[in-house]
């Protein structure tokens, strides 16, 4: 059964060199993958991507909390213009978020970055996509300070604690995005054998994270065909077969993204 990859930047100058076999790879696999924007550099090679196949590559557009700076009001308003101006039906607000891994001094300003990002989503009935590096708390104190019954996303690349996943799960409408660290990170995986079902969807984060067996090649980089062995794990740690969860995370992420 095919999956879903609901979180890559296969835009990626990384696979300029091979995009087309990357993405004949990938839909061996998938049946979907979606792209989040970073950043205004990003815009015209997602846009691009999209292109080659518009039933098969899902757009979002959102300003990363590490592109935050300085100009980070105009810089929304210039991506703002995409969603009235491109022609694309995007699918969700992201990747948004916070990180506190590559540059604390932003806190500020990369949470009012997020705010109007999350007026976005709610204003439009699209889901928000979040980055929460060494931020987990703080983006969910954000989340539930915007929070009403419209708000709904995923915190992407998540690496947090059962108690996390707990209080992600009150906010309701709100999901994991599990990629390949679950491969090889003991405390994912014992978080994600806890976790709801109902709550997890499948990604890579691409071309970063590449799970096991790949986290060793030579480039070192993930591709979206590689949300199969995300899936496989998850089916081992659950105890389920890949199928169970194949069919379990892709209507997570149509209910999510569509």
């Amino acid at each position: 059964m095919k999956v879903i990859d609901t979180h890559s930047h296969l835009y990626s100058s990384k696979f300029n060199p091979d995009i087309d076999e990357v993405i004949s790879r990938a839909k061996e696999v998938l049946e979907a993958v979606y792209l989040p924007n970073i950043d205004l550099d990003s815009v015209q090679a997602m846009h691009d991507l999209v292109e080659k196949d518009r039933d098969f590559f899902f757009p979002a557009m959102g300003l990363h909390p590490s592109s935050v700076k300085a100009d980070f009001e105009e810089v929304l308003e210039k991506l703002k213009r995409n969603f009235e101006n491109s022609g694309f039906a995007y699918h969700a607000i992201g990747e948004t978020g916070l990180d506190l891994y590559w540059d604390k001094s932003t806190l500020d300003i990369q949470k009012q970055s997020l705010a109007i990002q999350i007026n976005w989503a709610k204003e439009r009935a699209l889901p928000i996509i979040l980055h929460a590096r060494d931020a987990i708390d703080e983006t969910i104190v954000m989340i539930e300070k915007h929070h009403d019954a419209s708000l709904k996303g995923v915190l992407h690349c998540f690496d947090g604690n059962i108690a996390q996943v707990e209080r992600i799960q009150q906010l309701g409408n709100f999901s994991i995005g599990i990629g390949g660290i679950v491969t090889y990170r003991k405390d994912v995986q014992a978080m994600v054998k806890e976790a709801d079902l109902d709550m997890i969807i499948l990604e890579t984060d691409s071309p970063y994270l590449p799970p096991e067996p790949h986290r060793k090649d030579k480039p070192r980089r993930n591709e979206s065909s590689y949300t199969q062995y995300v899936c496989a794990k998850i089916a081992e740690l659950k105890g389920m077969t890949y199928d169970e969860v194949a069919a379990a995370t892709n209507r997570n992420a149509k209910e999510l993204f569509i």
